[in-house]
């Protein structure tokens, strides 16, 4: 059932088979790494959007078209940024959803990660984030490089970079209104998105004596993704097509993991987002006639 549904969703979006997939008949881990924006802007982050609704009828259409366009990867697995118990890291919440969820719930979760396995017929969700325990050292310690880099004289490196990177986010936020969400996920999962792997190396010189703060958080910031890319593994099989929805800043090393780690290989969503945005285009146009 699954390989007929691959073959109509290819048809119908004009992508041939070997343009999704380099080979097919191997054992190959397939791993699409999909970077978002928090939808429902929960302000966790250090630089956070102002999001539009995502509920609304027009951003509703937009998600469906982004759904229809990443199912043509034909994914046998969703994984997605939360916590689920081990071993199987299923998702609870998934397996009570209805059609009625995503009118309710703007979590990016719940609308691409939720509505692509639902359209699918995938049974389980798996939620593999890591975050720390109780007493442990946070995975983003960027308190201890504000302080560094004020004993050190460093300031600027950090000014500089809130600078860049807030202003990006502003930019983005202040754009929505004139862009789909296929639009403006094809931004944050460009090589060069400002929240990207730039973000933590801009921090690696920052040092107080012995204290190299800006290696600390970036090795911290590696260990939490390496560790949800290890409960990945934990649940992939050979021939599996897992589509991964994370926050954007997560992107590069996961993207890293799927390209270097033997039997995995890295698939870029960027075409099935570019397909989206297409789509959409297209039904803009076809409305104002």
């Amino acid at each position: 059932m699954k390989r007929i549904f691959y073959s109509v969703a290819l048809s119908l979006f004009g992508l041939s088979s070997g343009s999704v997939h380099a080979q097919t008949d191997n054992d190959d881990i397939q791993v699409m790494v999909l970077g978002v924006y928090h939808f429902s802007n929960p302000g966790l982050d250090e630089h956070n959007v102002e999001v539009d609704s995502v509920l609304t009828p027009t951003r509703q259409a937009e998600l469906d078209t982004v759904a229809r366009a990443l199912a043509a990867f034909a994914p046998t697995q969703i994984m997605v940024e939360t916590l689920a118990p081990e071993p199987d890291y299923r998702v609870a919440e998934y397996e009570r959803f209805s059609s009625e969820m995503l009118q309710q719930d703007p979590n990016e979760i719940v609308q691409i990660g939720y509505r692509i396995a639902d359209r699918l017929g995938l049974e389980h969700v798996l939620g593999i984030d890591v975050q720390s325990a109780a007493g442990e050292e946070d995975y983003f310690p960027i308190d201890k490089v504000r302080s560094a880099a004020a004993k050190s004289g460093q300031t600027a490196i950090l000014d500089e970079l809130n600078e860049e990177v807030g202003g990006a986010v502003a930019r983005f936020g202040e754009s929505q209104s004139t862009r789909s969400i296929a639009d403006l996920l094809l931004e944050i999962n460009a090589t060069d998105f400002a929240g990207g792997q730039a973000y933590y190396d801009a921090m690696l010189p920052i040092i107080t004596g012995e204290e190299l703060a800006g290696a600390h958080l970036n090795a911290r910031w590696y260990a939490r993704n390496v560790a949800i890319y290890a409960k990945l593994m934990r649940n992939a099989k050979p021939g599996d097509r897992i589509l991964v929805v994370y926050g954007a800043g997560h992107t590069p090393w996961l993207r890293h993991f799927a390209t270097t780690i033997e039997g995995h290989r890295y698939v870029d969503p960027v075409p099935y987002l570019e397909l989206a945005r297409n789509l959409e285009s297209e039904a803009a146009q076809r409305n104002r006639r």
